[in-house]
């Protein structure tokens, strides 16, 4: 298996993937071959780590769905660590934020679906 280039960190059964500082047609690829790959181990939950991710264009956002769609399908849950402005704005334009759990930091996507106090993604209005 060839090395990752993003980082990986396990806790417990949760990894949490760190992305680039930008990700766009350059690295879409690249980003979701990583996903995939960590999906193939069968976590529980996946977060990407976007909190140090500055840039992310339409072909980033494709390769988030795409993996969130095969995590699905495999019976993992994929929760998005997006903390900056322009990163979480893209989201919510999008709709991505309505499809993927989005939290503001790695710690509260951790805790997202533990069903305490606060935990739910910010991006989303209980009613």
């Amino acid at each position: 298996m060839p090395a990752r280039r993003h980082p990986v960190l396990w806790i417990d059964r949760a990894a949490v993937v760190s992305a680039p500082a930008q990700i766009d047609a350059c690295n879409a690829g690249e980003v979701l071959a990583c996903l995939l790959s960590v999906i193939r181990e069968g976590p529980a939950t996946l977060i990407v780590d976007m909190t140090a991710t500055a840039f992310c264009d339409s072909a980033g956002l494709n390769s988030l769905v795409q993996a969130f769609r095969r995590a699905g399908a495999s019976g993992i849950e994929m929760r998005l660590a997006a903390g900056g402005p322009a990163v979480r704005r893209i989201l919510e334009v999008t709709g991505v934020d309505q499809l993927i759990g989005s939290y503001p930091s790695v710690p509260e996507s951790l805790i997202g679906g533990l069903g305490l106090p606060g935990s739910q993604p910010s991006s989303k209005t209980s009613g």
